[in-house]
């Protein structure tokens, strides 16, 4: 069983190597009032962008980015954006890879820190998620012995554990980051810290955010298809940090999108578990609405992805063998095409550092919101 729930995620690895997608499915006019709790449009737009954003950091490692702000993905439409640096820490397990940016007029003052997934992101949680490993606050590097007693109470984080290969992506992403980061706080007091991760990148966003905190940089993050982190104990840490019930200012926000298993991964049987902040993305396919993100209240809430906790994933992973009658029998939302489009399909597909990201590019502007929009739009082209 293990075994077979290894090649399960073994194949989620291959997450980022698919190449086109299906066209996406048109919109509805927005003729039903919203839900209360759907994100207003300001912040959809926010997310939006930081999605194409976060894209970006999939030419780290490939195609590349140039300053002062070029490369083959979406870079065109940030005008006034200037590369800092980029950096990329191995192919390993522990590999991790983004850029740092520096955004300016006619976009809001901010200090952009991109964490690129990786395409390991499936065999890491598998390999590493039977040995977490103890959280310690801001330590030095060479002494990961015990918490400090010396800390402030409010700053220690007891019984806290982290998953280890993603505390040691952090780690060797640390000093190719807060050595640049803090000249940039320093020179641009005006610019707001800005995290955004996809995949395992927004794991390792996380964990550098609660060591950005600690500094006073006031990070704002955003993560789409961050995985499990740690605990229950560091799940209260983050949330003592970052939660904030006014959802709208919230300073942590964790997208999720139906179907995706990666939030749900580490299993809870491992004892991982999931932070607050989380906006829901409800349909499947490409491109979403306002009316289809939802803040989600507190750790897990049952209405968000919480819903498909994939604790049977090894039973349906067995059906895959064909156990129970082959490929057929597995239940429609593990078949693995879904899975591996559900995990990139956050406003775009992300993970293709090609002209545009997608080579469909969708329908060129975002988002067409009914039929009638997509059918003008045929009728100029």
């Amino acid at each position: 069983m293990l075994f077979q729930f290894s090649f399960f995620c073994f194949l989620l690895a291959l997450l980022p190597r698919i190449g086109n997608a299906n066209p996406a499915s048109t919109q509805s006019p927005l003729s039903s009032p919203l839900n209360p709790r759907n994100v207003s449009a300001e912040l959809f737009a926010d997310l939006e962008e930081l999605a194409r954003l976060v894209d970006i950091s999939y030419c780290v490692g490939t195609t590349g980015i140039q300053k002062p702000f070029v490369c083959a993905n979406r870079c065109a439409g940030f005008k006034g954006f200037e590369l800092v640096k980029t950096w990329n820490t191995g192919p390993l397990l522990s590999d991790s890879c983004g850029y740092v940016a520096v955004s300016h007029p006619p976009f809001a003052p901010r200090i952009i820190v991109a964490f690129r997934g990786t395409y390991s992101i499936a065999n890491a949680i598998v390999d590493l998620s039977t040995i977490p490993q103890e959280y310690v606050p801001y330590p030095p590097d060479n002494s990961r012995a015990g918490s400090n007693p010396d800390q402030p109470p409010d700053e220690r984080c007891p019984n806290c554990t982290v998953h280890a290969g993603f505390l040691a992506s952090w780690e060797n992403t640390r000093p190719h980051l807060e050595p640049e980061i803090q000249r940039l706080v320093k020179h641009l007091p005006h610019h707001r810290l800005t995290l955004i991760g996809h995949s395992l990148g927004g794991a390792v966003a996380g964990l550098a955010s609660l060591e950005f905190y600690r500094r006073g940089w006031n990070p704002r993050v955003t993560t789409f298809g961050e995985p499990r982190v740690g605990n229950q104990a560091l799940t209260k840490y983050f949330d003592a940090r970052f939660y904030d019930s006014m959802h709208e200012e919230s300073n942590y926000r964790r997208v999720t999108h139906i179907n995706d298993p990666i939030p749900l991964l580490p299993l809870k049987e491992w004892g991982y578990r999931m932070h607050a902040g989380e906006i829901y993305i409800s349909k499947p396919n490409l491109q979403p609405s306002v009316r289809d993100l939802e803040h989600c209240e507190g750790d897990e809430d049952p209405n968000c992805i919480a819903a498909g906790d994939i604790s049977t994933a090894s039973n349906a992973a067995a059906q895959w063998w064909g156990e129970d009658g082959g490929l057929w029998t597995v239940p429609k939302r593990f078949r693995m095409w879904e899975l591996f489009f559900a995990h990139r399909d956050y406003f775009w597909r992300l993970g293709l550092c090609m002209p545009g990201g997608d080579p469909k590019n969708w329908f060129g502007n975002y988002p067409p919101q009914s039929e009638d929009d997509v059918r003008d739009q045929k009728i100029i082209s």
